[in-house]
C-alpha cells in the first residue's frame, strides 16, 4: 500500500521558472527523504498557494515527513500550512489511467 500526504500553504511567489531557480535545491533535499517515493510540487499564483502531492512508501515516513517539512516551512515564515493524509487505492487508480502506479 502506498500513502499520499497532500500539503498546502499560503504563497507569495516567485512561481513557475522563478520557482524553479529558487526552490531547486531543496527539491534535491526532499529526494532524498525515507521512504519518499515521489513528490509533485504545486502552485497556483491566482490564489497565492503552493505545495505538494508526496507518495510514500509508508505512513511512518509520511508522517514524520510532514512534521520535518511544516517546521522547516515555518522557520522561512510561512504559516496556515496543511497536510492531509490518504491511503492510495491502487486497483480504482490504475482503472482511473494511473498506470504508472504497478511500477512504484
Amino acid at each position: 500500500m502506498k500513502f499520499l500526504l497532500q500539503l498546502d500553504f499560503p504563497y507569495n511567489g516567485p512561481f513557475n521558472k522563478e520557482m524553479t531557480e529558487a526552490m531547486s535545491d531543496l527539491a534535491k533535499d526532499i529526494a532524498t527523504e525515507k521512504g519518499l517515493i515521489f513528490k509533485l510540487w504545486t502552485e497556483n499564483k491566482n490564489t497565492n498557494e503552493a505545495g505538494g502531492i508526496y507518495v510514500f512508501d509508508n505512513m511512518e515516513d509520511a508522517k514524520r515527513y510532514l512534521k520535518k517539512h511544516t517546521e522547516r516551512l515555518e522557520s522561512f515564515g510561512f504559516k496556515n500550512i496543511k497536510g492531509k493524509f490518504f491511503e492510495i487505492n491502487e486497483e480504482l487508480s490504475l482503472l482511473s489511467k494511473a498506470s504508472f502506479i504497478k511500477d512504484l
